[in-house]
């Protein structure tokens, strides 16, 4: 882009650069750098562009926190986009704390049940369950009811971080699913049953139970074009 400035008012230069600027989404953190190609879908303090229930869902320190450290969470709660995405790529950073439980995830190519708290999608699941780290396996929220793919253990708890930011890759690009936990390979899933659909919003889980906080910061996407 190319931007033509008036040498003799400095005053409508400065106002030239806002116009141009004025839509473009701005993450919070200008220590953060936007790939090409991507766009934010969390401004970094505010929660435009989301839609849930706000008991459950506060922005802090450039994060959106889901959840709380001090009260039980009576059940799965969803902030999720007012847009849908297709195929696209989402980044975006993670992290899960609780003395007592661990559970949340990222819905995508998800759609809200009508007058309900819960949301009918794929999930990019996070948390512990039993002695196994499901940080990254892909589960069928409130469809099929089941996992779609548990990841390898040893790769994920290598190059994972307890208690800090995980850096996330969703991509879906026509059937194809591909999620990565810190640059390791959790899900390639290619799904089979062309009545499953392929556009859908994102959502950001607390899942119901014991006190827990999940956070996430950093979220962009890029649409992938055909």
């Amino acid at each position: 882009m190319v931007v033509l400035m008036n040498r003799r008012n400095p005053k409508l230069n400065v106002l030239l650069v806002l116009a141009l600027f004025a839509g473009t989404a701005v993450y919070a953190d200008d220590n953060v750098k936007l790939e090409e190609g991507f766009t934010w879908i969390f401004d970094g303090k505010t929660l435009k562009g989301w839609e849930g229930n706000l008991k459950w869902f506060r922005v802090q320190d450039g994060a959106i926190i889901a959840g709380s450290l001090n009260q039980d969470i009576p059940n799965n709660e969803f902030l999720c986009t007012t847009k849908s995405y297709g195929d696209f790529e989402l980044r975006l950073q993670a992290r899960l704390v609780g003395e007592n439980y661990r559970n949340a995830g990222i819905q995508f190519r998800s759609k809200r049940i009508e007058n309900h708290h819960e949301v009918i999608g794929y999930q990019c699941d996070m948390g512990v369950m039993g002695e196994n780290n499901i940080w990254g396996w892909l589960y069928d929220e409130s469809r099929r009811r089941k996992f779609l793919v548990e990841a390898p253990q040893k790769s994920l708890v290598d190059r994972f971080r307890e208690d800090d930011w995980n850096d996330v890759v969703i991509r879906c690009e026509r059937a194809k699913i591909k999620v990565t936990i810190n640059g390791v390979t959790t899900v390639d899933y290619t799904e089979k049953d062309g009545a499953i659909a392929r556009q859908g919003i994102i959502g950001l889980q607390v899942h119901g139970g014991p006190a827990q906080e999940a956070s996430y910061r950093k979220i962009r996407i890029k649409p992938l074009g055909h």
